[in-house]
């Protein structure tokens, strides 16, 4: 019987705890488990919850509900924490350790991994992807970003709608999504886009700074046409020559947000229409009630083959999702090495995404699930009217 500690890091999704229900469901008929509090923070400060009968029975339970149920948030995983946190663990008797995370979790998890090759400490060692923004390298995706861009897509869709209907108010439309230096998100934004009259009529990614003559081109190109339009842009998105926009720096971390805003203040000054900014905030990557099934089950199905990989003794990987060659949708879970997740960095959209939206939304289309109802086309302005 191994002991295994497990935690949950970064920001959560809407299917993280789909993740740790899965893993601890495959291990706990024949392993201890350990749950560590907070992240990283708990690993370094040994913040454990034990995995009783109680603990595990309310694991299970929080599988469909958002957030990271035991806790997880951002920590600057320091040298002198990591090799708190290795006696700590060795403390408890931790034969394993495990965290769920994206980019900056296997990172640490990898500096974890060294530590203790250094220390001659045996600790097998798994990773099991999460991410809201899918700029997660190593993987085809990750569990969380189906149901995040689900719910960018039908945000837009439904946000453009209400925009129509208010166009002798309200002209043009500015939502901001998340995505530091990856579009994934905002791009998913116009893949329930059915009709040209819809939105979004303009989308604006990290991956390409947006100049202003297109930008204003295209509304203005909407305006006429449709009387409305409806813009959406990552958080990292360049404007012009000027920088990200930030809001503040927590804990060495830049926090973005407020591009939208930028955005939409230009466009009132040289449109001079009614113009607003909405962030589409932290329900992307936490509203149940647009959680893609495709999204749960694998994230379920990551955890579950994690709990299979620590019996059979693989460590020093990372879970990942790669499709099957295929006509009809399928993934199988292969390992890869930490390092390899690590080297890849950041995973931004490749060009053949960007050049071509259609290959990206086909995709696309299989992680957001299946059970999303079509539209009628709107109706005309001139249909609105009657003399």
């Amino acid at each position: 019987m191994k002991k295994v500690a497990i935690g949950q890091a970064g920001g959560p999704t809407a299917v993280i705890n789909a993740t740790l229900a899965g893993f601890v469901k495959e291990i706990e008929r024949d392993h201890s488990l350990l749950f560590i509090q907070n992240g990283y923070e708990g690993l370094a400060h040994g913040m454990y919850l034990d995995g009783d009968d109680e603990m595990l029975r309310r694991i299970h339970l929080h599988r469909d509900v958002p957030g990271a149920c035991l806790g997880s948030g951002r920590f600057p995983l320091k040298d002198e924490h990591i090799e708190k946190g290795l006696r700590l663990l060795k403390a408890q008797g931790v034969d394993v350790l495990v965290f769920i995370g994206g980019n900056g979790t296997m990172e640490a998890l990898a500096k974890v991994q060294a530590e203790a090759k250094r220390q001659n400490i045996s600790l097998q060692v798994l990773g099991l992807p999460k991410t809201v923004d899918n700029d997660l390298g190593g993987t085809d995706h990750a569990p969380g970003f189906g149901s995040s861009a689900r719910y960018v897509a039908q945000a837009t869709r439904d946000m453009s709608r209400d925009l129509a209907s208010m166009q002798n108010f309200e002209k043009v439309r500015v939502l901001e999504t998340m995505g530091r230096n990856a579009g994934w998100l905002a791009a998913a934004s116009g893949l329930l886009k059915a009709y040209e009259e819809e939105g979004p009529h303009f989308i604006g990614i990290p991956e390409r700074p947006i100049q202003a003559e297109m930008l204003l081109e295209n509304v203005n190109t909407a305006l006429n046409r449709f009387g409305y339009a409806t813009v959406v842009v990552s958080e990292g998105v360049r404007f012009g020559k000027a920088g990200q926009v930030t809001r503040g720096n927590v804990s060495g971390r830049t926090v973005l947000g407020g591009i939208s805003s930028e955005i939409a203040s230009y466009l009132k000054s040289e449109l001079n229409v009614m113009t607003r900014a909405e962030l589409l905030g932290m329900n992307q990557r936490s509203f149940s009630e647009v959680v893609s099934d495709v999204d749960r089950e694998e994230a379920y199905r990551v955890g579950s083959v994690g709990g299979e990989w620590i019996r059979e003794g693989v460590s020093n990987v990372m879970v990942s999702i790669q499709r099957n060659a295929h006509h009809r949708y399928s993934v199988k879970m292969t390992p890869i090495e930490l390092r390899k997740v690590v080297a890849a960095g950041e995973r931004v959209m490749p060009e053949v995404f960007i050049e071509d939206r259609k290959a990206y939304y086909e995709w696309l289309k299989p992680l957001i699930g299946e059970d999303i109802r079509s539209y009628p086309q709107p109706l005309r302005r001139t249909e609105m009217y009657v003399d």
